[in-house]
């Protein structure tokens, strides 16, 4: 790559973009045209091998509306032997992914790759080495403008990107997008922070918490791949709405093996059918339930009243009594999970029964104690001592049979909250059981008590301030062996357990090193419309600190009073003018007032969707629950009845966070429509 201009530089880099996507083809068809029938010694390896092929093919898709490189680094030396690319004043192009040409050499260079850091971590106090730092403005994927810093020129006076402004704030339709071309410093540092370690993001509305989640697990698989690729990641979300809206951000990063599920999906050993009021649902997600459940499995083991006899042959080999309880106890105190003790037990049976073999003269060996292992009288004596535990069964009981219950949690539960968690009728069967979310929960400990659940490498949770301590224990379990990426706003906790603080949360999920990063920069709520919300701070949230947006909006927010029999046509009124402007629009209310609203937009012709289904440049505008809100982003937002956003939860504190996270999903404007007086906490 030339380190020297043209006199048309837009020209020459719409040049340098034609061809690499060019080059990119050319990558995508080397791939193509591989011929793998010589090289696969069965059919299971040509369909390993040929997903392989697909995924890789799927990796290098060229999409036309995304940039292929947003960016231009010109550095002023060779960079340091680490890099191992470059030679002095070299250019590197910065994008969503590496592209090569035909002799192997960097066309484009993936954002992930130690030589793009400065693009995001570069100033002019510390220009790493830099001396132009060039962004890109693109319209429709193709390059209409760049701009240019001078890192180390006194001269040229330090200014705010006007492009990096833009692309914050470009109009939103569709799903999620990737943030790659405006990640900041702050959030630059947690995402290429080590898989070693388990990182906790508190961070506000706007403040990119969730990008910052998604970019991490990005840039994970690009410095560890091959351990990731063993061990695999998961993306962990509050609801399936939330999943669709981030699900296009990873594959657009060239990121396709990433799994998405709920808490719920995770879980999932019985079907859901029932719904807990608060106060049992509280008693059920407390981690002292842990207790209770490992206590109610290891009630099964007995301890033995009689030797046990092995007949083989002409001979009797007998274990007395005292010895069984000894190998019984020795399982017991090593703590391993309850089915892996069950299977050691036979084969410690065997084991004393070749001990007194071989003080009798004879010489077996380990088909001699698999085979005594086997014996029907050890499997009798196993049965009895250690009999299998079937996890659902076990939940079922406790949550049916007082004195079950009562015997397992004394000490840790009140009589009061044991009757709170009492089935008044209870279930004459798993599959009779009307399961609740919590109960499934508590399957899934036990479950984890008799077998352990598979670990991950890398786990991300977001929205995590919501998850009660038994949800949090259901995550940990699926990356003990690996790390976490903790994402959350303690002021947007909006369930009966919210979590207090996250040295408690991450306690629960068995990660109680990890380090606490607090983002409070925010990039895309607009700064009339955050301190607007912020009001509420104090009595949700007391002593967490507001988010400081970037973005000053003049006239951003707008607060319309309506007579009671007009709000309906002033909440019309004010999606029209939403729609009138460029990009997609939220109308969020109370649950109970969706379908009033739901009717009153059919019968005016304005169409709307649900969350979570996808948005286009025909159809912007979404009816969204509040319940739903979290998480979603519009550029334009339309609330209705902030009071009865208050009023449709159980208590103040937990009705004023839902108005929070309503008021806190607008990019470009927020309209609120009230009849009702709003909240003191406004006013």
């Amino acid at each position: 790559m030339s380190p020297h201009d043209p006199e048309d530089p837009l020209s020459r880099e719409r040049a340098h973009l034609g061809r690499s996507r060019a080059a990119l083809r050319a990558m995508r068809e080397d791939v193509e045209n591989l011929d793998i029938k010589d090289v696969t010694a069965n059919w299971v390896n040509a369909a390993v091998l040929q997903r392989q092929i697909d995924d890789r093919i799927k990796a290098l898709a060229d999409l036309s509306h995304t940039p292929l490189f947003f960016g231009r680094l010109d550095y002023l030396h060779a960079p340091g032997a680490e890099l191992a690319e470059g030679a002095e004043g070299e250019r590197f192009y910065i994008g969503r992914r590496h592209v090569h040409d035909a002799e192997g050499d960097p066309m484009v260079i993936d954002w992930r790759a130690p030589v793009s850091q400065p693009f995001y971590r570069a100033s002019r106090k510390d220009p790493q080495d830099i001396g132009l730092r060039r962004r890109f403005g693109y319209t429709g994927g193709e390059l209409t403008a760049y701009e240019d810093e001078h890192l180390t020129d006194p001269a040229e006076a330090a200014t705010t990107s006007k492009l990096l402004q833009a692309e914050i704030e470009r109009p939103r339709v569709g799903p999620m997008r990737d943030i790659v071309a405006t990640i900041q410093p702050e959030q630059d540092e947690i995402v290429r922070s080590g898989l070693g370690g388990s990182v906790c993001v508190q961070g506000g509305p706007g403040t990119g918490k969730t990008a910052v989640g998604l970019h991490r697990v990005a840039y994970l698989l690009y410095a560890h791949r091959d351990r990731l690729a063993r061990t695999g990641t998961l993306v962990i979300g509050p609801n399936a709405s939330f999943l669709h809206y981030i699900e296009q951000v990873l594959p657009a990063l060239g990121e396709l093996e990433v799994k998405q599920a709920t808490v719920d999906d995770l879980v999932a050993h019985v079907e859901v059918k029932g719904v807990d009021d608060a106060p049992a649902a509280i008693v059920k997600g407390d981690a002292r339930m842990a207790e209770v459940l490992r206590r109610a499995v290891r009630s099964h083991v007995s301890m033995p009243t009689e030797p046990l006899v092995v007949v083989r042959g002409s001979r009797r080999w007998r274990i007395p009594a005292y010895e069984l309880e000894e190998l019984v106890r020795e399982l017991q105190d090593r703590e391993i999970r309850y089915g892996a003790a069950r299977d050691a037990l036979p084969q410690r049976i065997a084991h004393a029964v070749l001990v007194r073999m071989e003080q009798a003269g004879e010489a077996p060996d380990d088909r001699v104690q698999d085979a005594v292992a086997r014996n029907p009288a050890v499997k009798a004596a196993v049965k009895e001592l250690w009999p299998p535990v079937d996890p659902a069964k076990l939940v079922l009981r406790l949550l049916s049979d007082a004195d079950f219950l009562a015997a397992h949690a004394e000490g840790l539960l009140s009589a009061d909250e044991q009757k709170t968690i009492l089935w008044a009728k209870p279930a004459r069967s798993v599959r009779a059981a009307k399961w609740s979310a919590a109960d499934a929960v508590l399957i899934d400990e036990a479950n984890d008590l008799v077998a352990r659940t598979h670990s991950l490498g890398h786990v991300v949770v977001d929205e995590a301030q919501d998850l009660s301590p038994m949800q949090y224990r259901a995550v940990g379990r699926r990356c003990s062996t690996g790390s976490a990426t903790v994402l959350g706003d303690l002021a947007q906790g909006t369930t009966p357990w919210a979590t207090a603080s996250w040295e408690e949360a991450l306690r629960h999920l068995g990660k109680p090193e990890a380090v606490v990063e607090e983002l409070t920069a925010g990039f895309r709520v607009p700064r009339e419309v955050i301190a607007y919300a912020s009001r509420l701070l104090p009595s949700i949230s007391p002593g967490l600190a507001p988010v400081e947006s970037v973005r000053e909006t003049p006239g951003s927010l707008a607060v319309r009073a309506s007579a009671p029999d007009g709000l309906d046509a002033d909440v019309l009124a004010a999606c029209r003018e939403a729609l009138a402007h460029e990009g997609s629009t939220g109308l969020i209310a109370a649950d109970a007032r969706i379908p009033v609203l739901a009717e009153a937009l059919t019968a005016a012709g304005l169409a709307f969707l649900d969350p979570g289904e996808e948005t286009t440049a025909e159809s912007r505008l979404t009816l969204v629950p509040a319940s739903l809100a979290k998480g979603l982003e519009y550029d334009y937002v339309v609330l209705d009845e902030p009071s009865a956003v208050v009023d449709g939860e159980p208590d103040e504190r937990t009705g004023l966070r839902r108005l929070y996270v309503a008021l806190t999903r607008a990019v470009s404007g927020l309209t609120i429509c009230h009849a009702a007086p709003l909240p003191a906490r406004l006013t």
